[in-house]
């Protein structure tokens, strides 16, 4: 049986008559493949097209997304005390492999791989190359303009690549918020047994359906021993590619910051409703059917499970822990210190950040930093003071 969704727009900013034939436009797309596949897609096809279809999905047309004028806002965008904290390990892992590249896999605006150049050039490690992993043109375009403006002598340094690139890869991946915005399944527990969750159209709208699920979801979902009515998701691109990751990383170090949890919090029996979330115009809200093509669609991270596709992969789990503790233990305090407190707009900037950044009801706790790598034989920046391997 079809489950309704709620296209609830109350208290959410009205799209411009633009925005709205926009997305009336990935409607219809998405329509249409429901029809192709007998009335119903999975959820995470949904997602897949939603956020990624050419010239149409969120993350490929060239509405702001990122900052005050955007839908959200990610640490680089607060400004430059993230990047130069992240400057650290990356620093530490270039030094020890003495010509290395950087690979920052989809880099938003651009200013994370400026502001960490600039601080890697201060630190005297810069990378032999900044490679950028962007698969939106638009997105292309618009970090080409940061780059320029704020770093125009290291530019050459900067390459962009459609695909990941071919094994021998050395030096450190980084992905800042980027598994939480691949495509997940959703699933339902039932009296019936498990349903994968998928989108079907009905009365000139998205509504959700469900059908059984298949073999290698059953496996998984058995596995956490969930209760009847328990709704969630669970992100196998993410893995895959921390798999595809692995195959090609010869010596050096993934770095992944993003919202997310162990599996026992991922998966507690309080989070019966999933971790899906959207955000449109700094307003968060649960309904993924809606705003189609105008609002980021996400998930958080089970990092148990990122960390056990690593491992399987042949990496070595080399640290976990929250973003508060990863930049405390990355010269957060020191760079704080060194700010001149007389210069109090710039001091009072600086705080905020922190504030931002570190505190537990902001970024400080939801936020986890994961590390995987080959090659590496000391403790990396971000975890020497506080490493929560343990809890996954």
């Amino acid at each position: 049986m079809p489950i309704p969704s709620e296209p609830d727009t109350r208290g959410l900013p009205a799209p411009s008559a633009e925005e709205q034939a926009h997305s009336a436009a990935l409607t219809e797309r998405i329509r249409c493949e429901i029809d192709a596949h007998g009335g119903a897609i999975d959820f995470s096809r949904f997602m897949e097209l939603a956020l990624y279809a050419p010239g149409l999905g969120y993350y490929s047309v060239g509405r702001q997304k990122f900052g005050a004028a955007g839908d959200f806002v990610t640490a680089p965008e607060l400004g430059a005390l993230f990047a130069r904290c992240l400057a650290r390990p990356c620093a530490q892992v270039l030094t020890a492999l003495g010509s290395a590249d950087i690979l920052e896999a989809g880099a938003g605006s651009g200013v994370l791989a400026a502001d960490l150049l600039r601080e890697l050039e201060a630190l005297g490690n810069l990378p032999r190359n900044y490679l950028i992993l962007e698969l939106s043109a638009e997105l292309r375009a618009r970090q080409t303009q940061t780059l320029k403006l704020k770093v125009p002598h290291l530019f050459n340094r900067v390459h962009w690549l459609e695909t990941l690139p071919a094994k021998g890869f050395r030096g450190v991946v980084l992905g800042n918020e980027l598994l939480d915005a691949m495509p997940v399944e959703r699933f339902r527990m039932t009296a019936a047994g498990l349903q994968q969750l998928q989108v079907g159209w009905e009365e000139h709208r998205f509504v959700w359906r469900e059908r059984s699920a298949d073999a290698a979801l059953q496996r998984r979902v058995d596995a956490l021993c969930l209760p009847e009515h328990y709704t969630s998701e669970i992100n196998l691109h993410a893995e895959a590619w921390v798999g595809s990751v692995a195959d090609r990383l010869t010596e050096g170090v993934v770095l992944l910051v993003d919202y997310g949890f162990p599996r026992a919090e991922f998966y507690h029996p309080q989070r019966a409703g999933g971790t899906l979330m959207c955000h449109y115009r700094h307003r968060a809200h649960a309904n993924p059917l809606m705003l189609v093509g105008l609002q980021d669609i996400t998930a958080h991270v089970d990092f148990t499970a990122i960390a056990a596709a690593g491992c399987a992969a042949g990496l070595e789990l080399l640290g976990y822990t929250s973003q508060a503790a990863f930049l405390l233990d990355c010269d957060l305090e020191k760079i704080m210190s060194a700010s001149d407190p007389n210069d109090v707009r710039m001091h009072l900037a600086l705080t905020r950040q922190v504030k931002k950044l570190t505190l537990p009801q902001e970024m400080g706790e939801l936020v986890k930093v994961m590390a995987l790598g080959r090659g590496l034989d000391r403790p990396l920046a971000g975890f020497r003071q506080q490493d929560r391997r343990a809890r996954l």
